[in-house]
């Protein structure tokens, strides 16, 4: 095996041409990582290599054996994510050789090519139209199940691999660099993949803020610049447009069914992500600061100009240090007067005077950036800029970290305060309670409690406050983002949340016309949740202290919406339409009472959770639904996939932001989105029919004894791919059940029920009682309507995933043989009717054919993948007929993470 890799690489050594050519390019890579691949296996494990090659399932009970081979499959779908990974880059490298920046999709300068397609005068668009805020949001849910470790190995895969591209190697040089790959794989292969213990918090904190260091603060930058191109002859350069694209986390703030995030915890992560912060700022100011040598004595600044520039370093607190240094280089004093203030921020034992805001410092900044400009304006955009846009995305906060908590726990903590306060005990959800919510918010002060006075879960939420009130109060006010609420159903659930952040000192001003500065967003997330939605959030923004506060705040009402447990409650397709629903009745009924909305998009990585292409989801988002903020939730393994490498973050960020700002420009314009009564009833009809077979489904006898035995979920809990708990409040009931475990589960048995369940009725039945008409409608909507598209493209590739072989495997692990055929003929009749209508409505022989790459990304990885499956329906059977299960053995672990992995997502 050792001269193989050395005739591959002599051979790649001599046709390094196919490294300039894509043809070739993608199939070369598979072929070269496999053979490393097998390799490294032949050298640690030669026993699994005729297992690898032949494909063929084996029966072997021999642990190791197992352990290797699920070893080596899940390391040959990483690499495989990896490679095409690198192949698209290659691709859209390629394409914006041939026909610049605007032949690529999803680019900005793509997308203002399109808009002037469409007639729309981008220079009359106004410059806050540009500045819409983009606001990705980390969260640390357990759905990435790869250590950090293991991540950086895939970093330096990937880099390794870009190295190889270059024309420019010998052949000596080239053998090195695929020895170094191949090395990198061998380290990969020594290096343990399953988590012994459940990362902390603190360990989930530092997770969150490699990402930045390692690619993000990079790719801001990469924006930045792509976005001022973009701009030219648009936009004047002095019109300093930055591309708002500002990180949120809940890494550290979200407490909902987490005791272990603490207020403690809430203010590391706050001073965490500051710290990572000005560290990337500070890189880049020595950066300048090392480059910029322009001296007074070669070009002639005005004497008005150097006393500007003077200022800067009086007023740093370091002006005998700094007055010694580098005569007459007047950019380097100052950038390093201002770096001195950065680092006092953090370190306030250097001496330095630290900045008290990021006001302060973006006008040294901007000062600089101004007088720079008059000298050579180039030198500025390539030293200064950069500062200038990684601080106006991230500031002194990397990200803003919101908080959320559960209205359980909130209503709680406001029930033991009043019982605190000598109040007769009231009932939830009663008029005397909505009464006395109002009254106290109106007339109520701020409470000190003595340590004992209430319970330990209200202290808590009252501490968190505490860290609320100091963050407000500190360097980068934003370095806190929203406070959400879970389960928001009812207005009580609202106005007590500000009426315990009253209580906690956040209200300011005289009663009458007293303010609370909180950013309160509810969080909608089963299918009654947000069909009342708009009715909570009328009467929620219509309360005097909340419109007060708004106006002085922010003046805009942030909704998030959850695609993930609406989808657990309803099913994929009724889920979908009442989230789009619910949008366009909040943006109606908030224009109603004058009041601003922007949506907050609660989704995962799966198709299940809300997943779907950047571009298309945006592009289906009802028309005139994007105000001046976006949100979504970036989670877990989708966090590696997008911002693990500095090319894949720049293009993540730049789809993000350029789908936006098309979307907010010209949906109103967009026939596809426009409100058609016609195809809403339609909808309405099919949600409702698929929503009744999905819930006939959950409620079946034996439906929840079906699930935890056809599937791993129970065994899930064993993988510590995370810190939080798989279940809210630790209850044994699907109501409960988090829907990332709930989607996980549901994959892993490749039953998939959760993308597509209720489809097939719904469009037989629509048929069945419409008719032609019926007929002529959905033909119709497959064409016009984007959100019905959407659905149909999303339910295709769930069912080309959906394996029902597989799933009859680990259907036959269900103990009562009459719930095991009742459920899964229910499963199976239907999936047929399922792709029956598929290929009726989209005129096709067989299922994803309209999705090429998503059949050939599977095909290669669906022999390896059935022996995954195969063996982990055996381990299983194994691990539940031992007397003591409650330790779960490597190889069902390892067999979790691997088909994961093929797969593509967790939950």
């Amino acid at each position: 095996m050792g001269n193989q890799i050395h005739k591959l690489s002599i051979e790649v050594a001599k046709k390094a041409e196919i490294f300039s050519k894509n043809t070739h390019y993608s199939s070369w890579l598979r072929h070269l990582l496999w053979t490393l691949l097998c390799e490294v296996a032949g050298r640690r494990a030669p026993e699994i290599i005729p297992v690898l090659s032949d494909k063929n399932i084996f029966e072997e009970s021999n642990d190791e054996l197992r352990q290797n081979f699920l070893h080596a499959t899940n390391i040959w779908f990483h690499l495989l994510r990896i490679a095409e990974e690198n192949i698209l880059v290659r691709a859209r490298r390629k394409i914006e050789s041939d026909g610049g920046q605007g032949a690529v999709k999803g680019t900005f300068a793509s997308t203002f090519l399109r808009l002037k397609e469409h007639n729309i005068d981008l220079g009359k668009i106004p410059n806050n139209v540009f500045k819409t805020q983009i606001s990705p949001t980390i969260t640390a849910h357990p759905t990435e199940g790869k250590r950090e470790t293991i991540l950086d190995i895939h970093r330096r895969i990937y880099r390794a691999i870009v190295d190889l591209e270059s024309n420019r190697w010998t052949p000596f040089e080239r053998e090195k660099h695929i020895e170094n790959l191949r090395n990198e794989i061998d380290m990969l292969w020594l290096t343990g993949e399953l988590r012994f213990e459940r990362p902390t918090p603190a360990e989930e904190i530092n997770w969150a803020n490699r990402f930045f260091k390692n690619a993000i603060f990079q790719a801001q930058i990469d924006i930045d610049e792509k976005f001022r191109r973009a701009l030219v002859g648009i936009k004047s350069p002095e019109d300093k447009i930055f591309p708002s694209i500002m990180f949120h986390s809940w890494v550290g703030g979200d407490r909902d069914g987490h005791t272990k995030v603490t207020a403690v915890i809430t203010n590391q992560a706050i001073e965490a992500n500051k710290k990572n912060a000005i560290e990337a700022l500070r890189d880049k100011l020595n950066s300048a600061i090392k480059n910029i040598s322009i001296s007074a004595y070669c070009y002639p600044f005005d004497q008005n100009t150097l006393v500007s520039l003077s200022s800067i370093v009086m007023k740093s607190g370091k002006l005998q240090d700094i007055s010694k240094r580098n005569q007459g280089e007047v950019f380097r004093k100052s950038l390093t007067a201002i770096d001195f203030r950065l680092e006092a921020i953090i370190n306030p034992e250097n001496g330095a005077t630290p900045y008290a805001s990021c006001e302060e410092f973006r006008k040294d900044l901007d000062l600089v950036d101004n007088v720079l400009s008059l000298a050579a304006r180039e030198i500025s955009n390539q030293y200064i800029r950069p500062i200038q846009a990684l601080h106006s995305s991230c500031g002194f906060r990397t990200m803003s970290l919101d908080i959320r908590q559960n209205s359980d726990v909130t209503t709680g903590a406001i029930s033991n305060i009043w019982s605190f306060l000598g109040f007769d005990p009231i009932e939830y959800g009663t008029k005397e309670w909505s009464d006395r919510i109002y009254d106290e918010l109106k007339n109520s002060q701020e409470i000190k409690p003595n340590i004992g006075d209430l319970k330990e879960t209200t202290v808590e939420l009252l501490d968190l406050f505490d860290v609320i009130k100091d963050a407000k109060a500190s360097v980068d006010p934003k370095c806190l983002g929203s406070f959400i609420l879970s389960m928001t159903r009812s207005n009580d659930d609202l106005l007590g949340v500000m009426l315990i952040a009253r209580y906690a000192g956040l209200a300011s001003g005289p009663l009458g016309s007293d303010i609370i500065d909180l950013n309160l967003v509810p969080l909608f997330e089963t299918i009654d949740d947000l069909r009342n939605a708009p009715n909570i959030l009328k009467i929620y923004c219509s309360v005097p202290i909340i419109r007060r506060s708004m106006k002085e705040f922010n003046s805009v009402q942030e909704v998030m919406l959850g695609y993930s447990d609406s989808n657990k409650d309803g099913g994929f397709i009724c889920s979908t339409w009442e989230v789009n629903k619910a949008q366009k009745n909040i943006v109606s009924i908030m224009n109603e009472i004058d009041t601003k909305v922007s949506f907050f998009h609660g989704r995962g990585g799966s198709v299940s959770r809300g997943g779907a292409p950047t571009g298309r989801a945006i592009a289906a988002q009802p028309a005139g639904s994007i105000g001046n903020c976006f949100r979504i939730t970036e989670q877990g393994e989708v966090v590696s996939s997008k911002f693990a490498n500095k090319g894949t973050a720049t293009r993540q960020l730049e789809l993000l932001a350029s789908s936006v700002l098309f979307h907010q420009i010209y949906s109103n314009n967009e026939p596809e989105l426009l409100a058609t009564p016609d195809y809403d009833e339609a909808l309405e009809a099919l949600s409702g029919v698929s929503q009744a077979h999905y819930r006939n489904l959950l409620e079946t006898e034996g439906f929840i004894n079906y699930f935890e035995q056809a599937s791993p979920v129970k065994e899930l809990a064993k993988l510590n791919i995370g810190s939080r708990p798989q279940t809210r409040f630790g209850a044994s009931s699907l109501d409960d059940l988090r829907a990332i475990p709930w989607v996980f589960a549901w994959s892993q048995n490749r039953h998939l029920i959760t993308g597509w369940y209720g489809f097939g009725s719904a469009l037989k039945s629509f048929r069945s009682y419409r008719g032609e008409a019926g007929d002529n409608i959905l033909k119709s909507m497959f064409r016009e309507s984007r959100i019905f598209r959407l659905i149909v493209d999303e339910v295709e590739k769930s069912i080309y995933l959906t394996d029902l072989e597989i799933a009859k495997k680990y259907s036959n692990l269900v103990e009562d043989k009459v719930v095991r055929q009742k459920i899964f003929k229910k499963i199976e009749d239907e999936y047929r009717s399922s792709v029956n209508m598929l290929l009726w409505l989209c005129k096709d022989k067989s299922i994803a054919k309209r999705f090429p790459i998503l059949q050939s990304q599977i095909k290669r990885k669906d022999p390896l993948l059935q022996q995954s499956h195969t063996l982990q329906v055996s381990l299983l059977k194994e691990h539940r007929k031992l007397d003591n299960n409650e330790n779960i053995s490597p190889c069902l672990l390892q067999s979790m993470n691997c088909i994961a992995t093929g797969l593509g997502w967790t939950g």
